[in-house]
Formats: structure tokens, C-alpha cells, sequence
């Protein structure tokens, strides 16, 4: 079979590699030459995803899988696409389709009679059918369920653990008709292995969801539910954070029964899924009134965790504060809606001297997002844990001199380190 994955990014990219390690042909299109030139050599272009980079030379080597700039010409040659563009929201919390259109756009061009479109990206319920197939027909004398097949089929992975979660999660599928649902159902089949889970209703694999619409609710359902339940969280933790609470025993109660309405993360809200999808859900349902409360308030996480701090030390006009964390979650070397940067911002408002260290990027990195660098030894006044990297659960008061308080927005930190010495608050950020 060949396939074109449209999107290089860090989930199209492995799912490309993907397919190609289970022998088919695999077309990799990206509108990054730069990206398109360092896959061909057989490199990553981005560190941190679990044996990509391993897996991808084997396939470049192969001669399975090979990167393009032009789509049309890619698709014109394949069997199948999965479409895996970026879709993000404007500032008024809309969805910005201008660059899912064009590569719907480009896709159409070279479409061919029996071509099987998937779209992977997480779109608001409707989308597939009501904007993306007519954009792929016009222009063209084909039909859509007819003469070219469209489902929607939703990633469902964290970068850092695709291939894992690839096998460890069901593929959900759903079509604009019943046809072009079994070829997605018999497409997902072929290219993925599944692990066995007792714990599902049913036999892991690939499960359709009987139409494109049913197939979008469901991924908007799961990170709408995730934001929800943070906000739910970091509310609990506000509120025993200022009453002398001990939050990490009430979260591991709550967690240490079954049901998971109750489950308190504790943890920072960031990365494409969750600030951003739930706008997606709200766009189709603006009465949501819990999902709008929930959004709001994760929005206000920042400025209440700074404020909390003001509360404990006073004014941070002066003051030396280092964040902890650039990437919005450990592990990951990706800072798209970082709290990192609503907390600079806050903070140097406030009049602080504000520095960041990252053990997945160098100075030149953090400076180029506008972040002043921080290094491990020097001194400061407070400091914050954004991303639970790995490297902060060994750091001691000793690591940052001088230290007054340390917000822990990640709950990772053991306190026996740093308790007797200063501050420590933990409160999900």
C-alpha cells in the first residue's frame, strides 16, 4: 500500500515511520524543506520521541519512507492520506482553518479515484463532513463516498510515547458513509498492532464509531473532560493551599478509588491538547457553561499562582525568580502554550527579575523565546517548577542559593530537601 502522511510534525512524522515499518510505501509531505531534507538524510528533526530516531533510519534505509514539499505530487501517487495539519484558535478563541484548507487544498489536486482520506488533527464535530470533503471534491468531477472515501480518525497519543500509545490505545474511526468507514476500519487494521487490554469493553484494535461526527465528539470529549477535571483540581489545591491543607495527602485519597470523576492531577495545563480543543468544543457548543467556567479558570492558573506568592514573601519587585521549565510537560522538548511564558509575563509586571532553565534547551534556545537563561548554582529569591522534568525531583536548596520559596506546580518535589531551608508550596499550575 501507499501512503501519504501530510503534517511532519512530532505526531506525523511517527506516525509515517509507523506505516513504513509495517512494509508499506510511505510518503512523508511537509511545507518545511528544511524538514523534509534532515527525514531524507535519515535524522529527526526533533529530539525526545521514543525510537524515532532509531526506527527512521531503518525505513530511510529501506527505501520505505521518503519526505517531500509537494503534496499534490505525493498524493497523487498513494493509496491512502492521513492528514495530521495543525489546527489552532485565533484570539478570539475561533478555530483558524487557513492552514487545514490549504492542505486540503493542495490534497484535492492530486487526488485520484479510490484515494482514502483520513483526518487525524482534532477538529470540531462537523468538520470533516461539512468543510473538508466538499474543499476536497470541488474542483474535481469526483464523488465523495463514490469515487474517493473520507473518515475521521483521531490521534489519540502524547509525543514522547507515540509508538506506545499507538498500541496501547484503540483507533477510533468514523466516515462521511458506511463505505468509506470500512476502508478506514480495513486501512487501520493493516498498519497498526495493538497490546491486549483486559480493561476495555471490548477487544483493543481498531473500533468504528459509525460517522465523522461521532468519531470528532469523541476526541473532543476526552481533553475537554482532562481540562475539566484540571480545573477542578487546581481549584481544590488553591483553596487547601490557603487553608494549611495538606493537598498531596487528599490527592492520593481521592486517587485511591476507582473512580476516575475524582481524580486530582495536580499538574499544569499546556501543549496543543488542552487549552486549545476545548475551544474547539465550545465553538460548537457555546452554552457549555462548565467546559467555559474550566477554561477560564486554568487560564487564571498563572496569575494565581504569582499572586499566591506575593501573598507568602511580599512584593517580587526585584526579586530574583526562576522558573523551572520551558516545555509545557516533562520530557518533552515542544513549548506550545507553555505556562512558561503567561508567568514570565506576570512576573516581570510585577517587576521581578525573571530567568528560565530548561534541561532540554540551551541558552541560545531560551533566549531566542525572549527568556533569560538560568543556571544551576546561581542565587535567587524564588523559584517554580512549570515542567516535571526528571532532573528537578534530585534538586536541593543547595542547587539555587539563597532561595526563599519554591513553588511547586508539578507536585513532583520531595519537600525533606528543601523544607528546612524555605518555603514550599504545591499547587498545580
Amino acid at each position: 500500500m501507499r501512503i501519504t502522511v501530510v503534517g511532519m510534525g512530532k505526531i506525523g512524522l511517527p506516525l509515517a515511520v509507523q506505516y513504513a515499518k509495517k512494509g508499506h510505501t510511505v510518503f512523508g509531505a511537509d511545507i518545511n524543506s528544511k524538514t523534509v531534507e534532515l527525514i531524507n538524510s535519515g535524522t529527526e528533526p526533533f529530539p525526545g520521541e521514543a525510537h524515532l530516531s532509531e526506527y527512521l533510519k531503518d525505513v530511510i534505509d529501506k527505501k520505505l519512507l521518503s519526505a517531500t514539499t509537494d503534496t499534490s505530487f505525493a498524493v497523487s501517487n498513494s493509496d491512502v492520506v492521513v492528514v495530521v495539519v495543525p489546527l489552532f484558535v485565533d484570539k478570539d478563541a475561533n478555530p483558524d482553518f487557513l492552514a487545514m484548507d490549504q492542505a486540503t487544498i493542495e490534497i484535492a489536486k492530486g487526488l485520484k479515484p479510490g484515494t482514502l482520506i483520513s483526518y487525524e488533527t482534532t477538529l470540531p464535530v462537523g468538520t470533516t463532513r461539512n468543510r473538508l470533503t466538499p474543499l476536497l471534491a470541488k474542483g474535481t468531477d469526483l464523488i465523495p463516498g463514490k469515487d474517493f472515501f473520507v473518515v475521521f480518525s483521531p490521534e489519540r497519543v502524547l509525543t514522547g510515547r507515540v509508538f506506545e500509545d499507538l498500541r496501547r490505545y484503540p483507533k477510533l474511526v468514523g466516515g462521511i458513509d458506511e463505505i468509506s468507514e470500512k476502508r478506514g476500519l480495513d486501512f487501520y487494521s493493516q498498519v497498526l498492532d495493538f497490546d491486549n487490554r483486559s480493561d476495555l469493553p471490548k477487544q483493543n484494535g481498531v473500533w468504528a464509531m459509525g460517522s465523522t461526527e461521532a468519531s470528532e465528539m469523541a476526541k473532543l470529549a476526552e481533553t475537554t473532560y482532562r481540562d475539566v477535571n484540571i480545573a477542578l483540581a487546581n481549584q481544590f489545591a488553591l483553596f487547601s493551599e490557603n487553608n494549611g491543607i495538606n493537598f498531596s495527602a487528599v490527592r492520593e485519597a481521592c486517587n485511591s478509588q476507582p473512580f476516575s470523576h475524582i481524580h486530582l492531577p495536580g499538574i499544569a495545563v499546556g501543549g496543543h491538547c488542552i487549552p486549545v480543543y476545548p475551544r474547539l468544543y465550545l465553538w460548537n457548543d457555546p452554552e457549555a457553561t462548565v467546559v467555559s467556567a474550566a477554561r477560564s479558570a486554568n487560564a487564571l492558573m498563572p496569575e494565581k499562582i504569582v499572586s499566591r506568592i506575593e501573598k507568602e514573601i511580599g512584593s517580587l519587585n526585584g526579586k530574583k525568580v526562576v522558573i523551572l521549565g520551558a516545555a509545557y510537560r516533562g520530557g518533552v522538548k515542544e513549548t506550545a502554550f507553555s505556562g512558561v511564558f503567561p508567568i514570565v509575563e506576570i512576573l516581570r509586571k510585577r517587576g521581578a527579575q525573571v530567568f528560565v532553565q530548561d534541561p532540554l534547551y540551551n541558552d541560545d534556545e531560551l533566549i531566542q523565546f525572549e527568556l533569560d537563561p538560568y543556571h544551576k548554582g546561581d542565587s535567587a529569591d524564588v523559584a517554580i517548577i512549570q515542567a516535571d522534568h526528571l532532573d528537578y525531583k534530585n534538586w536541593t536548596y543547595k542547587d539555587i542559593p539563597g532561595i526563599r520559596l519554591i513553588m511547586d506546580g508539578r507536585l513532583i518535589l520531595d519537600e525533606t530537601k528543601w523544607i528546612d531551608t524555605c518555603t514550599v508550596l504545591k499547587i498545580g499550575i
